[in-house]
């Protein structure tokens, strides 16, 4: 599987971690958002868009096409391009999955997880943005996802994903901040089964609603995809990282890591010695554990 491709759509979950947007100032956005259960997340929002040729005229109406930002790649592996005339973004820190699809006809029935990894959803932070989406592609470099997909044998508890964490950092010259709370992945509002069973909903019966967009015609624009990439939710932020907003020449990092394997002040110190490499090729050698998934992201202005 190469995700760098271009061929897998993607999208994220809003509001799947508690507390996380109302540290980034969005809670507000889905205040009219109804949701079967308090900690629900609130909705799923695209990234990305692949067009399938010959898909792209009568398969929906004119109102549900895909916006022309949304089939730009905006993933990469080592930066991200600040935003043009935007002051405020921050790293989003997520486990990320991608599926294996089934479908019926024009419905989606069926999302089968076959791995993970890390991922960073990076946002702006501004007001008047109609839609998730618009806060999220930018355009080339604007988000990442680890080159290290680990394999899953299931998606549920008693599989290798519920030993995982998410730890993130920000690489500041020489100074190094923890940004968002170190979490587990077992620490999702919706997680396993129940966050499988959510999405196919979603997909299948999302409107255009408020800040949310009906994903499933952009699914039939894409061709009824076979696979799909879901980066399922931003941890909480630090004190700091809530505070804190990307500068150009910091570093980004997110990494995935099973806890039975490594302590959170292990992690710490592979990141400080990756950010001593100071934009080497070589600073993810400072991970050569497979297991681990680890995205390292240079800003640039």
């Amino acid at each position: 599987m190469n995700f760098y491709d271009k061929k897998i759509p993607c999208f994220g979950v809003a509001g799947n971690f508690t507390g996380h947007l109302e540290q980034a100032g969005e809670a507000a956005d889905f205040v009219n958002v109804k949701t079967v259960e308090q900690n629900a997340p609130k909705a799923v929002f695209p990234t990305y868009i692949p067009i399938k040729q010959g898909m792209g005229a009568g398969v929906c109406a004119d109102s549900d096409a895909v916006p022309s930002f949304l089939t730009v790649f905006p993933f990469d592996t080592e930066k991200i391009l600040f935003p043009k005339d935007e002051e405020k973004i921050q790293i989003e820190p997520e486990c990320a999955i991608i599926c294996n699809a089934k479908w019926n006809g024009d419905t989606l029935v069926e999302l089968v997880p076959v791995c993970f990894s890390a991922s960073n959803d990076c946002s702006i932070r501004k007001q008047g943005a109609k839609k998730i989406s618009e806060k999220k592609n930018w355009g080339a470099a604007s988000k990442g996802l680890s080159e290290n997909l680990i394999p899953l044998d299931s998606f549920s508890d008693d599989s290798l994903i519920n030993d995982y964490r998410i730890a993130s950092f920000l690489i500041r010259g020489s100074d190094i901040y923890d940004y968002g709370e170190n979490s587990p992945v077992r620490g999702y509002s919706y997680v396993y089964q129940k966050l499988i069973t959510w999405l196919l909903e979603k997909f299948n019966s999302q409107q255009d609603e408020g800040p949310a967009e009906n994903i499933h015609s952009y699914l039939l624009q894409a061709g009824k995809p076979e696979q799909i990439m879901i980066s399922i939710g931003a941890t909480r932020y630090t004190e700091w990282g809530e505070k804190n907003f990307l500068r150009n020449g910091d570093k980004a990092v997110i990494v995935l890591y099973n806890e039975k394997d490594y302590t959170e002040e292990q992690i710490r110190m592979m990141v400080g010695r990756a950010g001593i490499e100071d934009g080497s090729t070589d600073e993810k050698d400072t991970f050569i554990d497979k297991k681990i998934s680890v995205l390292i992201q240079t800003v640039v202005v």
